[in-house]
């Protein structure tokens, strides 16, 4: 992209775009269910392509790229065709006694023409989940997907050029000069997934034309372990949440915080888990069908940075296995003996590199996460109400798991989204379609005396009066 020609057709298309939008104010609730119903066939008949497409960018395997990819996606679809005319419904609201004699309501409306930028760790999924809120709310679309991962992103060109004609949906493929030239444009309302240094570049460009955002961003995501935690059971749950696609996941675990009582029995039931869910025989290898990778040398590259600083620092490694540059294959690593100053817990780990450091009372789990910037998600394993409850009321975070990993994403009546640095705005179900949509509030009033006459000038005595009266008692 940036080319004089691309950006001329890049323009172009928006203006489609905005047209069509405009006609799509009006278009019946039944028309939108069944686009939505069409496209969830079109897309399920399709997933041995996004699979393979999938695999070809990180050997992600092909169960995994069905539950993580393709199956929250048709969830949202299929939660949106069911819930469509309640989200949509115009509400009716109750008025106070100085407005007695009016009607009023909030009537759910379209935003108009939307800008999705997805990132590269779940392409297809994190592309084509918040376009199905955006199609529910009634809105066109211009997507933008990941250019690492350019074979997922030239499959979601192909099905979306395939399927929906190109002033309702299409797609700009490119690099960031693609991203600067549709920032230049007056969007509606911008949806961007990744970090949150390109996120705050997402919001300055955003701020050019006074676009509403979503912006899904991430963090370091505490997981703590209580004394009183299922061991084995924690130590599935959290091998799963960590090591699925190699670790390349905004909400999965990302550093360890464990009662020192259960600390080498935590360890050694990781140890075991992790081999069992992504192993063969016990033992993960670059021949494993089970497990992805990075998904590029620069990443692989920036991973084995950590690992390198933390080996200089004294860390000390309960868990690690070879790595292929070349295949970007990266073993998962437990890392133990951590301290504040390593790399692995100053920034966002984002692969398979999980720090496990001790705590000796709920008062310094508070203080750690809550020196750090409010992650994306928190977990805490435990059967001890009031250690949990502590935590939940003492920090704040996007999400919480109790004694779960991951879920909390794929759950259809959860809100999904950060707070501050990991995030701005709310996406999944009526949350995302609400994220796409305008509440413009209607005011009904009827003809001739009403009650903000007693209110208007001039301001006798009895009219000053009646404004106090107000100002005191209703």
């Amino acid at each position: 992209m940036g080319t004089s020609h691309d950006l001329t057709r890049i323009a172009g298309i928006f203006e489609k775009q905005k047209a069509r939008s405009l006609a799509l104010r009006t278009e019946k609730l039944a028309a939108r269910k069944a686009r939505l119903k069409s496209f969830g066939r079109f897309l399920h008949e399709n997933k041995d392509r996004i699979a393979e497409a999938i695999y070809s960018d990180f050997k992600k395997p092909k169960a995994e790229s069905a539950i993580s990819e393709l199956y929250p996606v048709l969830t949202e679809i299929h939660h949106a065709v069911a819930h469509l005319d309640t989200w949509a419904k115009t509400q009716k609201v109750d008025a106070p006694l100085t407005y007695l004699g009016s009607r009023s309501e909030v009537r759910i409306e379209p935003k108009g023409v939307c800008l999705i930028v997805a990132p590269w760790n779940f392409p297809f999924n994190l592309c084509m989940g918040p376009l199905v809120s955006c199609l529910a709310a009634g809105n066109t679309a211009i997507l933008k997907p990941s250019e690492l991962t350019p074979h997922t992103s030239a499959l979601i060109a192909a099905l979306v050029s395939e399927f929906f004609d190109e002033d309702l949906v299409t797609v700009v493929e490119g690099d960031q000069e693609a991203v600067k030239a549709l920032m230049d444009l007056p969007f509606d309302h911008v949806f961007f997934t990744g970090s949150p240094a390109v996120g705050k570049i997402i919001m300055r460009g955003a701020a050019q034309n006074l676009a509403s955002v979503t912006l899904e961003l991430g963090g370091k995501s505490p997981t703590v372990i209580h004394e009183t935690a299922n061991i084995e059971d924690a130590a599935r749950r959290i091998a799963f949440g960590k090591f699925l696609n190699n670790g390349q996941t905004c909400i999965a675990p990302d550093y360890i915080l464990v009662a020192p009582t259960i600390q080498d029995k935590f360890i050694a039931a990781l140890q075991a888990e992790v081999n069992r869910l992504f192993g063969v025989d016990g033992k993960i290898t670059e021949a494993s069908p089970h497990y992805a990778r990075i998904v590029n040398q620069k990443h692989f590259d920036r991973l084995q940075k950590m690992l390198e600083d933390a080996r200089q620092k004294n860390a000390s490694f309960a868990l690690t296995g070879p790595s292929n540059r070349e295949s970007n294959f990266m073993h998962p690593v437990i890392v133990t003996q951590v301290t504040a100053d390593m790399l692995i817990m100053q920034d966002e780990i984002f692969g398979p590199i999980l720090p496990v450091l001790p705590f000796h009372s709920v008062a310094e789990v508070v203080q750690l996460i809550n020196v750090r910037p409010k992650p994306l998600a928190l977990y805490v394993f435990g059967s001890s109400s009031a250690f949990r409850e502590k935590i939940l009321a003492e920090t704040s975070a996007g999400s919480v798991g109790i004694n779960e990993c991951i879920t909390q994403f794929t759950h259809p009546n959860l809100p999904f989204g950060g707070v501050n640095t990991s995030g701005i705005g709310k996406s999944h179900g009526r949350h995302g379609f609400m994220s796409f949509s305008n509440e413009k509030p209607v005011l009904k009033q009827k003809r001739g005396f009403a009650m903000p006459y007693l209110l208007h000038p001039p301001y006798s005595p009895s009219r000053k009066k009646m404004i106090d009266f107000m100002l005191r008692w209703l």
